[in-house]
């Protein structure tokens, strides 16, 4: 990893990930969402509140992992001002707006164009992230518009935006249910996640950051279908179960590593003062550590994926 590829010359995926091409990435990119943890254990969060977790998870995180993905709103100031971000450990910058439109309900994506290449990139940026909810299996309907070509469309912006600039593009897809379900069956569920990655994998993104399948056959079609690396993100999902996760998207589906948040930190949230530190060193930390012990022989490095 180089993080001095910042300065000058094109940055590459090297930057994020580790000397043999994989990743072990801490995701502390969360905004509404975070607040929302903070109001499930009873805090109306401050600013100073978001912000302080954020630095918390980076200075204890940080010198662990291959890469840490922050928000430009509190994340990227509050760490870059606190300097709690590892010298090695390179920076991603999420760049989707906070709060994203919608169309009858549906998820509907859009850029700010200020929030581009080149703005990730000043504050240090080592990689682009942007998140899109996307289900292909999506039928239009008379006068609606085409979500999923809009987001294709806004997808292929960012990746040229990126590749113009010289940093990494990384398209995070969240899959949803279509209108009128609540949920999706599991089949239903790893046919999104695995069409949609077809068709980004298509704009030459270079990481997609993809929810897991649901088994060891799902992660083989994702396997088929992909051109380029990607990373396994947690949702959210207890620890354990994500460190069976991270094991399947390597062996059945060629990951390159992983983009994990709430698996490793999510009960620091409800922490204060030493109680948060002394979790954060004795029990995140640990966690973090056993997941890249899971990628070790096992992930893809990125390097390949390319080739």
């Amino acid at each position: 990893m180089n993080p001095a590829e910042v300065q000058g010359s094109p940055i590459t995926l090297s930057a994020i990930a580790d000397s043999d091409g994989t990743m072990a990435i801490i995701a502390m990119d969360q905004r509404n969402t975070l607040r929302r943890m903070f109001t499930a254990v009873g805090v109306e969060a401050t600013i100073d509140d978001l912000r302080q977790a954020k630095v918390d998870v980076a200075k204890h995180l940080t010198p662990h992992a291959t890469g840490i993905l922050l928000d430009p709103d509190f994340g990227v100031p509050a760490v870059r001002d606190s300097g709690s971000l590892a010298p090695a450990c390179g920076l991603l910058v999420a760049a989707e707006p906070s709060d994203r439109g919608t169309y009858n309900g549906e998820p509907r994506s859009h850029r700010i164009p200020e929030q581009n290449a080149t703005w990730v990139r000043d504050m240090g940026g080592h990689a682009v992230k942007f998140l899109i909810m996307m289900n292909p299996a999506r039928t239009i309907g008379a006068g609606e518009p085409d979500l999923t070509a809009e987001t294709l469309q806004v997808v292929r912006e960012v990746v040229e935006d990126c590749r113009a600039v010289g940093i990494p593009s990384i398209i995070e897809n969240l899959i949803y249910p279509l209108p009128g379900t609540e949920t999706m069956t599991p089949q239903q569920r790893e046919d999104a996640i695995v069409e949609s990655a077809a068709l980004l994998t298509e704009l030459k993104p270079d990481l997609l950051k993809l929810e897991y399948p649901g088994s060891a056959a799902g992660c083989q079609r994702l396997a088929g279908v992909l051109t380029v690396p990607w990373a396994v993100l947690s949702a959210g999902v207890d620890f354990d179960t994500f460190t069976d996760v991270i094991k399947v998207s390597c062996d059945a589906g060629g990951a390159s590593g992983f983009i994990a948040g709430r698996s490793v930190w999510k009960e620091s949230i409800g922490m204060v003062g030493q109680e948060r530190q002394t979790f954060l060193s004795e029990v995140a930390v640990p966690r973090l550590t056993n997941l890249r012990e899971a990628i070790s022989g096992r992930a893809r490095p990125w390097t390949e994926a390319v080739s």
